[in-house]
């Protein structure tokens, strides 16, 4: 499809009124398309939105020349996966609307299993410390399509799996994808469906464009031939740098290849190192993603709520040691977790959440752990436990690598209430 074409002279169907099926219909408003019809599986959506009981999916399926599938639609799970099957190729996203509506920008599209969000935040605010005009979108914040698009403006946009697994237009004049490990896969079926939702990142991309890819990975990208100039990673000069940055957030562990990746980004932009450093020391981090919000005496307390994988948490328990780990929650299907090289760090693990004995054999043999009937209850025992065992410089970490939705409406609500119940028995620490 080419951007000649007129797209105000094409039919759509938005499926999916969330969050990003909303910024389409704004959107479409904003450039005059007129020509769309819109569905949700659920019940409550379509009464909300006004969808006719006599509305006829199939059909619009068959007339539309394109349906533009909100993230949270899966093929293999949707109500209506075998309708939506037959018309796959079809199907396209709302990254995709925006690189085939637009021209005059600049674009930076991050993706991985794990510090998408992080890595996002950190490019963004160097940019924007940097003189850059940057818009912060896709998967983190704001939908893509409700920022402001202006002439050379970089738009940084975190792009799940979810995002790429249907996109077909999108072209990125820089693309990273920072990790892979096992995730999602009752999403997309199988690790070789995943694999190639995050490898397209890169499909579209022409020679003047940059691909950065974590060095495991380079076998991947150099097997499927893409054209772009694909980046070595300064992994050396980082090293060099890193002890300038004055930040204990940006210099854990969790995030060494994160940074190693901005400050490559950093040389391609030509932002010199003395910037870079600069920029660094502002940076504040993310809420809920290894968030160092309380001290107290010997104790630090730290969130970690957004760690929605084992993976991810397993990234959080190499940053320290003396580390008192609250785990548990919803966890993903065939998700699993080696402490081998950070079992050292922990005194104990404490779970909590409906699934405990998931989790419980996931730690079997490899930590001690105690299973807690909630998260205050855990928070409790830790406070008790330290209090026993007198150890100097402990790490309190709520890093559930498990979905909130057993017990929280979402890993937001999850972490706020990790923070108010470490305030509130702070106080018992003598």
């Amino acid at each position: 499809m080419s951007k000649n074409l007129n797209l105000k002279k094409l039919s759509f169907l938005i499926y999916g009124l969330g969050a990003t099926g909303q910024s389409v219909i704004r959107y479409f408003k904003k450039k005059k398309i007129k020509n769309f019809v819109i569905w949700d599986d659920s019940v409550r959506l379509k009464k909300n939105n006004q969808i006719s009981n006599y509305f006829n999916l199939k059909k619009a399926l068959i007339n539309v020349d394109f349906i533009i599938l909100s993230p949270g639609v899966s093929l293999f799970k949707s109500k209506y996966k075998s309708l939506l099957k037959k018309f796959e190729k079809k199907i396209i996203t709302d990254i995709d609307l925006l690189y085939l509506f637009n021209s005059n920008f600049k674009s930076i599209m991050v993706t991985g299993t794990n510090g998408k969000s992080t890595t996002c935040k950190i490019i963004s605010h160097l940019l924007k410390k940097n003189k850059f005009n940057v818009r912060l979108g896709g998967n983190i914040g704001k939908p893509i399509l409700d920022l402001q698009t202006k002439k050379k403006v970089y738009f940084v946009i975190e792009a799940s799996s979810f995002q790429l697994s249907h996109s077909k237009f999108i072209k990125p004049d820089i693309a990273m994808l920072l990790n892979l490990t096992v995730d999602h896969l009752d999403w997309h079926g199988s690790m070789k469906n995943y694999i190639f939702s995050k490898m397209k990142i890169f499909k579209l991309q022409e020679r003047d464009n940059f691909a950065f890819i974590n060095h495991s990975l380079r076998h991947i990208f150099k097997k499927q031939k893409f054209s772009s100039k694909l980046v070595s990673i300064k992994s050396n000069q980082y090293d060099k740098l890193k002890s300038r940055i004055n930040s204990e957030y940006l210099k854990s562990n969790a995030n060494e290849d994160n940074m190693k990746f901005v400050y490559s980004l950093s040389k391609i932009l030509k932002i010199s190192n003395t910037a870079f450093v600069k920029s660094m020391a502002s940076f504040k981090g993310l809420p809920h993603r290894y968030e160092i919000f309380l001290k107290k005496r010997k104790i630090t307390f730290i969130n970690d709520s957004k760690a929605t994988s084992l993976k991810s948490s397993e990234f959080a328990l190499s940053n320290d040691k003396n580390i008192y780990w609250i785990l548990g929650g919803l966890p993903k299907n065939n998700d699993t977790i080696n402490l081998r090289k950070v079992k050292k760090n922990i005194v104990c693990s404490y779970i909590i959440g409906k699934s405990a004995h998931f989790f419980k054999k996931k730690l079997k043999s490899q930590v001690n752990f105690k299973i807690c009937k909630n998260l205050e209850n855990a928070l409790l025992k830790v406070i008790n436990d330290i209090k026993s065992n007198e150890k100097e410089n402990c790490k309190v970490l709520f890093s559930p690598g498990a979905a909130s939705f057993d017990q929280f409406k979402n890993f937001e609500k999850r972490g706020d209430e990790f923070k108010r119940l470490s305030k509130k028995y702070a106080k018992k620490i003598n």
